[in-house]
């Protein structure tokens, strides 16, 4: 058996890691007991399902184009996520859909054109997963960083347009603001990989018996993509959702009041 086959035993044994959080919050009083036991149920039950579905899709004698259908409905679900999570910024959904597009097309065609991996199932969907899921945080903060901004310092904005700049010029400050916020989180966690804590793909692959100097090679091919992937979406939705903040002519368009 490798290591990296623990069997439903051992997996029913990792519970008891649940468990510990579950006695933990019952002892400090969190009232989280209930939110832990879902959360670990939850995550256990779509990890699951995920396995089954890849099964469908990783094998070498399976058709690429089913891998293509599992990113796009991928990509569909993140514009979705978006969209709920930031109901504020408008036409989030087809901003969304455009930045993770955009991101896929730089990433995955950077990996797979170079022959960085090798474009099979096995390798295009947990890319494309690593890529879509890393962004879609990044893309909600740097969307709705940005309208905040375009609501609250209004009067600066509408100040530049007034001395002659035009609405990007004026609303640049901000979308660079938003952009910082956004891409600062993933640039720290990317210079801290190693050192502060070893990463989930890494550690698989060592796990699963791959030599840990291959392992290295792989999980930093994956960190620069996540990066990568990141700074792409960020950028794109902005530009996109700056031409909306701003009228052909130059103007901020009203934006609703969050409060009501």
């Amino acid at each position: 058996m490798s290591a990296a086959d623990i069997g439903y035993g051992g997996l029913a044994l990792s519970g008891l890691l649940v468990a510990a959080a579950v006695v933990l919050s019952l002892v400090r009083r969190l009232g989280l007991e209930r939110s832990i036991v879902w959360a670990a149920t939850r995550a256990l039950v779509q990890l699951l399902v995920v396995g089954w579905a890849l099964a469908l899709v990783v094998d070498d004698d399976d058709p690429l184009v089913w891998s293509w259908v599992w990113l796009a409905v991928m990509v569909a679900f993140a514009a979705w996520t978006v969209h709920r999570r930031a109901p504020e910024v408008p036409s989030s959904i087809p901003l969304s859909l455009v930045s993770f597009a955009a991101a896929a097309l730089v990433t995955l065609g950077i990996l797979f054109g170079l022959g960085v991996f090798e474009p099979r199932g096995r390798t295009l969907v947990p890319l494309g997963g690593m890529m879509v899921g890393n962004s879609l945080a990044a893309t909600v903060l740097a969307s709705r960083r940005l309208v905040t901004e375009a609501r609250e310092h209004r009067d600066l904005i509408e100040g530049r347009l007034a001395l002659g700049l035009t609405g990007e010029e004026a609303i640049r400050p901000h979308v660079r603001a938003a952009l910082r916020d956004a891409l600062i989180p993933q640039i720290e966690s990317t210079k801290a990989v190693g050192v502060v804590f070893l990463p989930g793909a890494m550690v698989g692959l060592i796990l699963a018996g791959t030599d840990p100097a291959d392992a290295v090679k792989v999980q930093a091919a994956v960190m620069y993509l996540v990066l990568g992937s990141v700074a792409t979406t960020t950028v794109v939705m902005t530009l996109g959702l700056t031409r909306r903040l701003l009228t052909p002519d130059h103007r901020l368009r009203r934006l609703p009041d969050p409060s009501g």
